[in-house]
């Protein structure tokens, strides 16, 4: 066994993370600038005004998005409308400036999705599209393909309009402000994303599926140039406004199996043996899963509160698996749906950040005014799955091993000292545990016998910045 590295100074420790973090881009070759061309189109590009189709500006948009974000993807507007409501919801017209086969296009195919590294964002498109020209900025005019949705009472889909047409956002707003909004004694139209959102995600229960919502491990940056980690719980007003891009990406998906064509995001059932699995662990933390009641209505009764549904969305977070895409022309794959969500769906609500929507819009869009498919959109469908697959999985090892950096340099000067801690999963003789204090989740060596969703004391015995490594003892 390696000894333990000394402890050293948080300042040190901040200046040798600030050199991992560098090393991680060049080791999962990330890419840097834009090459010139790129710039160079992007910038003639954004000097063009596309063909903006309808002219809503009459509808005053509104914007919800992570607190200082500038690559604006969608902006909703919300309205009562006999026996239910109506959704406007405007998604970035990417397709619009970026020309297919062009300089933009084809660095766009080698990145897949905006990255999002510790130490600064790796855009898909350049800035002055993606955080400007494109972008749902609030107070300019913008072109947007735009869903238009008509509810029941119930929140299910009555008819579905897609459009390309000139949009105006007359406002920003992060997720508190727009929970406080709406938690607001105040009449406020916002409001109406609780009454949709609420119903939506009944809608989703009605059908069998399930949203996890498991809190969010964060890094941070402070103004000082240090991170830290955080351990962030979604606000309601974020599920809410989760399950508009979940309605639109249903509908998407209906279209392109109606015409059988597009691009689908499916994922697999899980399997009986996997099911079984799961169930058993939810009887041995105390917390059984009823035959009687679905996966999802289980998983949305837990106490968020109680140490045993930390290990039991876990565990849950492991039962679905092979998330992927399928590529469609002229043919329907034999299992088309995804299961976590028990719905056929696509991704058409992120082209600013992610490749494969692009393909969506222009294909929905054509689908839905009855033209044909550009070619050069349905030539390259099958590219797309495996493109979005390196992509997501770059993206995935960039995330995962960000965190055991931060996490490294975080406790490099508590070597020795002891914490509180929940475990969440067992691994042989090892333990997946989660600190109470600071948002840590590591593995740890056990030395004896505890049980998932045990709280337990652990010894910190080594911490390793550059190979993003901490190792705790649960205390016996």
């Amino acid at each position: 066994m390696p000894e333990p590295r000394p402890r050293i100074t948080p300042s040190a420790a901040q200046g040798e993370l600030a050199e991992a973090l560098a090393e991680l881009r060049i080791e999962l070759e990330l890419p840097a600038s834009f090459p010139p061309e790129v710039l160079a189109e992007a910038a003639a590009a954004a000097s063009v005004t596309p063909d903006a189709g309808a002219d809503r500006r009459d509808l005053p948009f509104v914007t919800i998005d992570p607190a200082g974000s500038k690559d604006l993807d969608q902006a909703l507007h919300l309205e009562r409308r006999p026996g239910g409501h109506v959704v406007h919801y405007a998604i970035a017209d990417v397709p619009g400036f970026v020309r297919p086969g062009g300089a933009v296009d084809l660095e766009a195919r080698e990145r897949g999705q905006t990255l999002y590294a510790a130490d600064g964002r790796i855009p898909l498109h350049p800035p002055v599209l993606s955080e400007d020209r494109a972008s749902l900025l609030p107070g300019v005019d913008r072109n947007a393909f735009l869903w238009t949705f008509e509810l029941d009472e119930a929140g299910a889909v009555v008819s579905t309009r897609l459009e390309r047409a000139l949009v105006r956002s007359t406002e920003q707003l992060d997720y508190r402000e727009a929970q406080a909004r709406i938690d607001a004694a105040q009449v406020d139209p916002l409001d109406l994303l609780r009454e949709i959102g609420l119903g939506r995600i009944e809608q989703e229960r009605a059908r069998g599926g399930a949203s996890l919502n498991v809190p969010d491990e964060e890094i941070v940056r402070t103004d000082g140039g240090h991170y830290t980690l955080r351990r962030r719980h979604l606000l309601p007003v974020e599920a809410w406004n989760a399950q508009l891009s979940l309605m639109t990406g249903m509908a998407a998906a209906e279209l392109m199996l109606e015409a059988r064509v597009g691009v689908l995001r499916t994922m697999p059932k899980p399997t009986d043996e996997r099911v079984d699995a799961f169930r058993m662990q939810t009887e041995a933390l105390g917390r059984p899963w009823p035959a009687t009641i679905t996966y999802g209505e289980y998983l949305r009764g837990l106490d968020r509160d109680d140490p045993a549904s930390l290990a039991i969305m876990q565990a849950a977070s492991g039962l679905f698996r092979g998330a992927g895409y399928v590529a469609m022309d002229d043919d329907v794959p034999d299992d088309p749906m995804q299961s976590a969500l028990a719905a056929p769906y696509a991704h058409v609500t992120a082209p600013l950040r992610r490749l494969v929507d692009r393909w969506g819009l222009v294909v929905c869009e054509a689908l839905s005014a009855g033209r044909p498919v550009p070619d050069w959109a349905r030539d390259s469908l099958h590219e797309l799955p495996s493109l979005m697959g390196a992509s997501t999985q770059r993206a995935s090892r960039l995330a995962a091993a960000s965190v055991n950096r931060v996490e490294a340099a975080v406790l490099s000067d508590r070597v020795g000292e002891r914490f509180t801690a929940t475990v969440l999963e067992l691994r042989g003789d090892d333990a997946l545990i989660q600190l109470a204090e600071p948002a840590v989740t590591a593995s740890c060596r056990t030395a004896g016998e505890v049980r998932a969703g045990e709280h337990v004391t652990v010894v910190l015995e080594h911490a390793d910045i550059r190979a993003g490594e901490v190792r705790f003892l649960v205390e016996g």
